[in-house]
């Protein structure tokens, strides 16, 4: 992530605080609350998608995806971004992948936001749609690895809004 696009700053009487798992909104993406788990061991963010393919517009290159979310992944829907970069991503089995990266925006329940970069890629077998990875922490953010939802626990899944694509029925 460039510096300009680095999560804000926080001076240390006002640190936030993150559980082991959050829930978190991504509404560029058209997802309000997403389940995350809070890795400061891992440097990217990731977001489990579906079915990605690449295509040009107006002389950039893009991606279509689709967002599956909620419990048993019952909303669906597409979803377009410009591609910001292809990097090598090596996973917790030590296994590296070329994945495309994007650049979206990340909003907390108590409605603090700020850009982020997240690859995108298959999460089918993890508990969690989303890893939030430390370059998406905020500067002097403390992760209590005991605790789950300091934000707000997750509410009643509902279904996309505001979305940049379109609904496919499931």
């Amino acid at each position: 992530m460039s510096t300009a696009q680095k999560a804000p700053r926080r001076p240390a009487a006002a640190r936030l605080l993150l559980g082991w798992r959050e829930c978190v909104g991504l509404p560029d993406l058209g997802v309000d609350c997403l389940r995350a788990k809070v890795d400061s061991g891992a440097r990217s963010s990731s977001l489990h998608v579906h079915g990605s393919a690449e295509f040009r517009r107006d002389g950039a290159d893009w991606i279509r995806f689709e967002l599956a979310h909620g419990v048993r992944e019952q909303f669906r829907h597409s979803v377009e971004a410009p591609i910001a970069d292809r990097r090598l991503v090596t996973d917790s089995g030590g296994h590296r992948q070329r994945r495309v990266f994007i650049r979206t925006l990340l909003r907390l329940p108590s409605g603090e936001a700020w850009p982020i970069e997240l690859n995108l890629t298959e999460r089918h077998n993890m508990l969690f749609p989303m890893l939030l990875g430390r370059t998406a922490l905020p500067r002097g953010c403390l992760v209590s690895p005991r605790r789950s939802w300091l934000l707000g626990k997750p509410g009643p899944e509902t279904p996309p809004s505001g979305t940049p694509g379109h609904d496919i029925p499931t």
